[in-house]
Formats: C-alpha cells, structure tokens, sequence
C-alpha cells in the first residue's frame, strides 16, 4: 500500500486512539495523590513514538515488558497491571 492508501485506511482510527490517550493523561494530571510506576512506563513509551524508525510499536511493547528472562518464585499480585514495575518496585 502507499502512504496515501494507508492514511485513507488508517489514520481516523488512529486520530481517536490519540484523543483518548491526550484524555486519559489530562484526567491522571488533574487526579490526586502520587502516580505508580505505570504512568513512568507509559511516558516512556510514548517517547517512543518520536522515533524515525519504522520499528516503533516493539519500542512501546518493550518499554512496558519486564526485560528479565529469569522467573520469578511467586507473583507479586492476582493479575497484569500492563507495565514492568523495575527493580526493587513491588507491584501489589
């Protein structure tokens, strides 16, 4: 397809998808209280929008995975919670 085809196709649906997360920080700026780990690794994957390579989408996966490759004994919790808490952060 061509840049063109793929903007007619696509780009409405991103354009939402853009709107929704400008919303969702506004309402997390205007909420109380100290912010997790997760708002870190979303900015983070957000700078990885502004990349000039066309290998942004494993730039935001890897920015919110958990890069180690050894299990842990025992979950930290019941469920994901969709971002790496890092080192020596508990995800409870």
């Amino acid at each position: 397809m061509t840049r063109q085809q793929l903007l007619d196709l696509y780009f409405m649906d991103a354009r939402s998808k853009l709107i929704d997360i400008a919303a969702f920080l506004d309402r997390v700026d205007r909420g109380e209280g100290d912010a997790d780990f997760r708002l870190d690794a979303f900015r983070k994957a957000l700078a990885e929008l502004n990349r000039g390579e066309p290998v942004r989408a494993k730039g935001v996966l890897m920015s919110l995975s958990d890069p180690t490759t050894e299990p842990i004994a025992k979950a930290p919790g019941k469920g994901a919670v969709g971002a790496w808490p890092g080192t020596g952060i508990r995800c409870e």
